[in-house]
C-alpha cells in the first residue's frame, strides 16, 4: 500500500475530514489533498506529526528508501534556502555604502573621506544614480529575506537575477565614475554572492 493510501485509511479510521486533519497537523488544505492524491510527500516534521497523531511508526508510513530520498530532498531545499537568505543579507550590507566614509571630498586642498550624504562635490545626476543603486540593492536584500521567512518561492530566481544584474551594472558604473573603493567593495560582495550561489548549486547536485 502506498503512502497516500495509508494516509487516507488512517484519516478515515479516525473519522476525520481533510479539513480537520489540516487543523491537527497545522498544514494547508492543499498540502493534505496533494499527499492523499499521491502527488507529493510531507516533509520530515509533518511525517513525525502524522506518525505521532496516528500512533504509527515512520517505517509504517514510508519505506526506508523513501525516507532517505525525502531527507535528501529536504536537505537540498534547506541548503538552497539558506544560501538565498545569505545572499539577501549580503545585499543588505549595501546600507554601509550610504553611511560609511567611502567617498573623497576636497576641503581647502585636503582630501577627506565622507559618507554619501556629504559627498556634495559629485554631480547631482551621479549622486542620484548612486542612491538609486544602493537603495535597490537594499530592497533586493529585504525581498530575499522576506521570501525566506514567508516562503515566497516565486521570488528566489527573479531576485537573484536582479541582484546579480544590479551588482554588475554598479561595478561598471563605479568604474566609469572612478569610485575605486566603492567599486572594490561591490566586487567583493559580488564574489560572496557567487560563492553562495555555487555552493547552493554544487551542494544540491551532491545530494541528488
Amino acid at each position: 500500500m502506498e503512502f497516500h493510501e495509508k494516509l487516507q485509511q488512517l484519516r478515515k479510521n479516525k473519522g476525520l475530514t481533510q479539513e480537520e486533519l489540516t487543523e491537527i497537523l497545522y498544514v494547508s488544505r492543499t498540502a493534505v489533498s496533494k499527499w492523499e492524491s499521491g502527488r507529493g510527500y510531507p516533509n520530515i516534521d509533518s511525517l513525525k506529526d502524522i506518525s505521532s497523531y496516528f500512533s504509527v511508526s515512520l517505517d509504517d508510513l514510508l519505506s526506508s528508501d523513501q525516507l532517505i530520498d525525502l531527507a535528501q530532498k529536504e536537505s537540498t531545499l534547506n541548503i538552497r534556502n539558506n544560501c538565498h537568505l545569505l545572499m539577501g543579507l549580503v545585499d543588505l550590507l549595501s546600507v554601509f555604502f550610504l553611511v560609511l566614509p567611502l567617498y573623497p571630498k576636497n576641503i581647502d586642498g585636503f582630501i577627506y573621506s565622507v559618507n554619501l550624504w556629504e559627498y556634495t562635490q559629485l554631480e547631482v545626476y551621479n549622486r542620484m544614480v548612486y542612491w538609486i543603486i544602493f537603495i535597490l540593492m537594499i530592497m533586493s536584500g529585504v525581498l530575499k529575506v522576506l521570501g525566506f521567512y514567508l516562503k515566497w518561492s516565486w521570488c528566489k530566481k527573479s531576485s537573484t537575477y536582479f541582484s546579480f544584474g544590479l551588482s554588475i551594472f554598479s561595478i561598471l558604473y563605479f568604474v566609469l565614475t572612478k569610485e575605486v573603493y566603492v567599486c572594490l567593495i561591490v566586487i567583493f560582495l559580488l564574489m560572496m554572492k557567487c560563492f553562495l550561489l555555487v555552493h547552493a548549486t554544487t551542494g544540491c547536485l551532491e545530494l541528488k
